[in-house]
């Protein structure tokens, strides 16, 4: 009966393995959970196996998934579905999947969050109702929120405040930053807290941004993943933490204006298109950032 299932769910696409997969993705592009580094590392993690899958016409392979069963790897639903829900967060992650633009295969594997750049590429899927916050373009913000922006920071930079990239920390001393001031902001632990270090220790050549300072002592950090495709840069703003003692100087916002306003300036000089998501459309500060996109689901 399972077999019968997979056969049918898997009907037009064919078995390939990681590495065509990852040739797929260089050539097509897709976002932070679909990477295929992001993919292996955090299945073994997981410990669970990865089947990989290609729509291949005429010997090419237009389009490529990665799955966990029915489900596309890496996804909140699969985590739940096989027991491992606080194992890891990538928050609520557009997926972009590696396909060539004018392919036009079906979907069978359950997704949410699916981009919507994939509309007309894959039969199946539905839009849903939830929608995703994308980052506007700084010229997009007004110029009295941009100016209280940088105001802010001078003040932060007045009080004694540095910013680092997250590069400059040790896996284990960002997963404690990171945690510590998740609980202070928040009242409750960060997801996946447990497993913080290793997933940082994994995932830490894909992670972007800086930690605002005050006098040596870490007073904001947003956990954020990037990645680069061919033709756009794939940004997830995960979640973050502040010192409940700096947050008159609005360090949260400011560490948002310095991180989008760097990945920004990135993306530019690439000449690729940015697609910097800050997650659903939950919370109210969001829409002064951002702009909100569909998306679909199967």
């Amino acid at each position: 009966m399972l077999n019968r299932f997979r056969s049918f769910r898997e009907r037009g696409w064919q078995e390939i393995d990681a590495a065509t997969y990852a040739e797929a993705w260089a050539l097509h592009g897709g976002s932070v959970i679909t990477h295929p580094d992001v993919v292996a590392r955090l299945s073994g993690l997981a410990g669970l196996p990865v089947r990989y899958l290609g729509w291949i016409q005429e010997g090419r392979v237009d389009a490529a998934l990665a799955a966990w069963d029915h489900y596309l790897a890496l996804s909140r639903d699969a985590l739940k579905h096989f027991g491992r829900k606080r194992l890891f967060d990538l928050g609520n992650a557009e997926y972009i999947l590696p396909a060539a633009p004018d392919v036009h295969a079906p979907l069978r594997h359950h997704a949410r969050y699916l981009s919507e750049t994939h509309a007309r590429q894959f039969a199946g899927i539905s839009r849903q109702r939830e929608t995703l916050m994308m980052s506007r373009p700084p010229e997009d913000l007004s110029r009295k929120f941009r100016y209280n922006q940088r105001r802010e920071w001078r003040l932060l930079q007045d009080a004694g405040a540095t910013a680092r990239p997250v590069q400059e920390y040790p896996a284990d001393s960002l997963a404690r930053i990171y945690g510590e001031l998740f609980k202070r902001k928040w009242g409750f632990a960060a997801p996946g807290l447990e497993h913080l270090s290793e997933v940082f220790a994994l995932l830490q050549g894909f992670m972007v941004g800086f930690v605002i300072e005050q006098r040596g002592d870490p007073v904001a950090v947003q956990v954020i993943y990037k990645t680069v495709a061919p033709r756009w840069v794939s940004v997830e703003y995960v979640n973050g933490g502040v010192a409940p003692e700096a947050e008159k100087f609005s360090p949260g916002s400011v560490l948002s204006y310095l991180n989008t306003e760097a990945a920004w300036e990135e993306a530019r000089l690439a000449e690729k298109e940015l697609r910097y998501s800050f997650g659903r459309a939950d919370r109210e500060y969001k829409e002064r950032w951002c702009r909100p996109v569909t998306v679909y689901c199967r």
